[in-house]
């Protein structure tokens, strides 16, 4: 796992185009607003879209959010779109359709030229790889090793099962977003993400429940196309007290086992051995770290 990884749990998508939704972006309590320049975006629109980028990324990270980009393919689009984008308020790109290693390599290559010339810090700019065809999900391995500002990776649900000619329900996506998953994990990078798709959320109950499914099989945070997701999004993505309370326990007695020479020991008949006291760790740091997000965001409000 990459050491800087950021705490994303909620990805609000924001039409950069459409006042309303950016004038209160950032009273939504999503960790990251993702102005949308790609499918909320009308053709026609685009050009006018995408020179709104970097004024109104300024007014959406006033509640303490990060701001990504959703640029659009093909790359004609997508090179104009970065040309408007990367600025100190935009801390990451989510690069759609991402395609090959060659084609976040390129993406980097021009993005580091417009950071080096706007006095940016190369790699301030992070990107967000995502997988929506059948096509690029062979080389599912290779795309988020592409380049190091690549820090989360996701199947764009509605668009690969397209692709598939399939419907985007759990069943048809279970085994590709597994699969993103072990990937995602491999390169070090975050898997966001829900087993079904964003589009979802008619009934908030099955959508709590499908986000707590989706957190079990090991995502760390999901886009969001309802201002009603957020809330339950980061609830269901941060430990709970009781996880918490488990998981210190476990630290404290692993140190009491070790103090007294032993590499094991048990709770409530439960065997604890070292992957239980790992992923206690992992937890707690998880933990730690979305209370910190949390208090910026609190001061940002402020």
């Amino acid at each position: 796992m990459k050491p800087d990884l950021p705490v994303w749990r909620s990805l609000l998508y924001v039409p950069v185009n459409v006042e309303r939704f950016v004038e209160k972006a950032h009273t939504r309590g999503a960790d990251v607003l993702q102005l949308d320049l790609e499918d909320a975006v009308p053709p026609s629109e685009k050009e006018k879209a995408r020179t709104l980028v970097e004024k109104n990324a300024a007014r959406v990270r006033r509640g303490g959010a990060d701001v990504v980009v959703r640029i659009n393919q093909p790359l004609a689009l997508a090179v104009r779109d970065l040309e408007h984008s990367i600025c100190p308020d935009v801390d990451g790109i989510a690069v759609t359709k991402a395609d090959s290693a060659s084609h976040v390599k390129l993406l980097d290559q021009l993005v580091t030229e417009l950071e080096d010339k706007r006095g940016m810090k190369v790699g301030h700019t992070k990107f967000i790889v995502m997988i929506e065809t059948a096509d690029a999900f062979t080389r599912i391995d290779e795309i988020p090793r592409a380049s190091p500002r690549v820090v989360a990776m996701n199947i764009g649900g509605e668009d690969f099962a397209l692709d598939l000619n399939a419907h985007p329900d759990a069943d048809v996506l279970l085994h590709p977003k597994q699969r993103m998953i072990i990937a995602a994990r491999a390169a070090g990078v975050m898997p966001l993400g829900f087993i079904g798709t964003v589009a979802d959320f008619g009934d908030w109950e099955k959508f709590r429940l499908m986000v707590r499914r989706a957190r079990r099989f090991g995502f760390d945070g999901a886009g969001c196309i309802h201002p009603g997701q957020v809330k339950i999004v980061n609830e269901e993505y941060t430990p709970s007290a009781e996880e918490v309370a488990y998981a210190r326990k476990v630290i404290q007695m692993d140190k009491e086992a070790q103090a007294a020479g032993r590499g094991s020991f048990q709770i409530d008949g439960k065997m604890i051995d070292i992957p239980v006291v790992v992923r206690a760790e992992r937890l707690i740091r998880r933990y730690e770290a979305i209370k910190q997000r949390e208090a910026k965001m609190l001061a940002a409000a402020r």
